[in-house]
């Protein structure tokens, strides 16, 4: 919530503008084993919710507040806030199922008060009751008039039944995957704290869109405790794998100063050298940033991740040369497309003529994999351009204008390829199809106008 949304009866309202906020208007975080770790840990809620875990997705917004969403088809975003805040797997591993619960139960499409793709927020309405309370619920309902009372009261009640539904949802999905409910309640604990930080009342949940935290922590006990799951310890390699991540996390979206004070030069584990790593990178300091990488390499010798990270250092640091066997050996171990683009860039950083054959294969290889990454498309149009392949140049700086939503670019560079390409041919039609959805899409946008 921002300032100008501080009256009373203009959070209420802007609460449900939150909650239809499209996830990419604010910025997804990549990467590797980041995605690699929410897939294997949210993989046995995916199947005990009985979808298919190849079309479910759980990403990353680089935002601060702890909360956690879907919006329209089989994805899960978590903010970084959220990540940073759990303490542990089974606490994220909480938030997923309950998100999952929506998906099950069809919320987003379903949803009558809200027909866009929705966002159902964990925290949306703490801050919005916050400030309701503090300027009188009452007031506010009477500004908002006896229709739209009505109107808002059927909405809340629909909110509270679908959340109640998601924690009931995803209370199942955790038995059936044999994960304890220790970590879920322990994340409505703070949630509940929250609560009473704002000083939001505790009596009835009426005017929210969530019941009170207190409310589900009583119903979902009953449910947890009585699992069989409920005193199965959890996965100590998940557990390793998400205190690294989340340092990493730490270490790159916080300032450099207080990454070193949660972890200081005193903690010698891993997640303290990760973490480290990336606010030393940040602050412009390379040489103690790859003293923290080569720890990492020392402790787990060739572990793909810290190779990446030494990788993505020195080529960040003016040494692409460097950079470039150590994120060899890391697309080698993991044949990842976001670590194949970093090599493919320090191989293009080089400017040696004779390391562009491998930059164009090895890009090409990554875009096969994976298609939604502007900056691989935009590092293999540097290959073609330098290679004198005008028209590839243009497919590929149309690929990353179509994906950027940046459409009378993509429409130029897709008709500029269309001049140079054989008709028929893959690169060609490819390159009609951008040009005639990003056509539709500037024509749409000039009559709106």
């Amino acid at each position: 919530m921002t300032g100008r949304h501080a009256r009373h009866i203009a959070i209420l309202l802007a609460s449900l503008a939150l909650i239809v906020r499209p996830a990419l208007a604010q910025s997804v975080l990549r990467d590797a084993e980041t995605e690699a770790f929410m897939r294997d840990m949210s993989a046995p809620l995916v199947k005990a919710a009985g979808m298919e875990p190849r079309n479910v997705e759980v990403l990353v917004l680089n935002a601060p507040d702890i909360n956690a969403f879907v919006a329209g088809g089989q994805y899960v975003w978590v903010h970084s806030g959220l990540i940073a805040a759990a303490d542990n797997v089974g606490q994220l591993q909480g938030v997923v199922a309950h998100e999952l619960g929506h998906i099950e139960g069809g919320h987003v499409v379903r949803n009558d008060g809200i027909k866009e793709a929705t966002g159902i927020t964990l925290l949306s309405l703490v801050l919005g009751a916050a400030a309701i309370a503090a300027g009188g619920a009452e007031a506010g309902m009477g500004i908002l008039g006896l229709g739209q009372q009505a109107a808002m009261g059927k909405y809340l009640a629909f909110s509270r039944a679908q959340e109640s539904s998601a924690d009931l949802a995803g209370a199942r999905y955790l038995g059936k995957a044999g994960i304890s409910g220790k970590g879920s309640l322990d994340f409505f604990k703070k949630l509940q704290n929250q609560e009473y930080r704002l000083a939001i009342p505790q009596n009835d949940s009426y005017g929210r869109t969530h019941p009170l935290s207190g409310e589900r922590i009583t119903v979902l006990r009953e449910v947890y405790t009585v699992d069989p799951a409920w005193d199965k310890p959890s996965n100590p390699q998940l557990e390793a794998r998400f205190e690294r991540i989340k340092a990493k996390l730490i270490g790159y979206v916080s300032e450099p100063q207080q990454t070193l004070i949660k972890y200081p030069v005193s903690d010698q584990s891993i997640p303290a050298h990760y973490a480290r790593a990336y606010a030393w990178h940040k602050s412009a300091y390379p040489q103690k940033a790859l003293d923290e990488a080569n720890a990492l390499l020392s402790a787990v010798p060739h572990d793909p991740y810290f190779l990446e990270l030494k990788g993505q250092i020195l080529l960040e640091s003016g040494r692409p040369a460097e950079a470039v066997a150590p994120l060899r050996e890391a697309v080698r171990e993991t044949n990842q497309p976001l670590i194949a683009t970093l090599l493919g860039h320090a191989l293009i950083a080089t400017e040696d003529d004779a390391n562009f054959a491998e930059a164009e294969q090895v890009l090409r290889n990554a875009v096969a994999r994976d298609r939604e990454n502007p900056f691989a498309w935009y590092q293999l149009g540097v290959v073609y351009e330098r290679r004198g392949d005008i028209p590839r140049a243009a497919l590929a700086t149309a690929e990353r204008y179509a994906m950027t939503g940046e459409h009378p670019m993509a429409l130029r560079s897709a008709d500029a390829a269309m001049q140079g390409l054989k008709p028929g041919t893959v690169d060609y039609l490819r390159a009609q199809d951008i040009a005639m959805v990003s056509r539709a899409a500037v024509e749409q946008k000039r009559k709106k106008k």
